[in-house]
């Protein structure tokens, strides 16, 4: 009966062989919506980034570098791997975050910044907001510099 055990354990194992447990069902998405507190305010936004692109909220700058979420038959578990980047008042920029995002538990690591908190909501697979243009890309970061 022992020797039954591993066996069965290792066919149950088999079809997850090639695929870490941590990626198993994990689902890339091509966009990230945050949620955006202005605390001088007190406006609350939802925004959507697009995967490698930047949204500026505030005096923040967000870019998703990935979004995984589970399929829907699974229990939700949402992450995103974010760097969030200050723009000083003498116009610098300084990166304050750079980790992963849990929609789960919004407050583990979400960005609490003096004047605004950003935090991830959901991945998803579409956007009201379009795409951006891959071509318009290098001309805009040559002229932020």
């Amino acid at each position: 009966m022992l020797a039954l055990s591993p066996a069965a354990n290792a066919q149950d194992d088999a079809p997850a062989a090639g695929t870490p447990p941590s990626t198993a069902g994990r689902v890339a998405n091509p966009v990230a919506e945050f949620a955006g507190l202005d605390k001088i305010t007190g406006r609350m936004i939802s925004f959507d980034v697009y995967i490698d692109e930047t949204v500026q909220f505030g005096a923040l700058q967000v870019t998703p570098r990935v979004c995984y979420s589970r399929p829907q038959a699974e229990e939700p578990k949402t992450d995103s791997f974010v760097e969030v980047d200050e723009i000083t008042l003498d116009r610098k920029i300084r990166r304050i975050f750079t980790g992963w995002m849990f929609a789960e538990s919004p407050g583990l690591n979400a960005v609490e910044h003096a004047v605004y908190d950003v935090w991830l909501k959901a991945c998803k697979q579409k956007s009201d907001v379009p795409a951006p243009d891959k071509a318009e890309a290098p001309a805009s970061k040559a002229s932020s510099g």
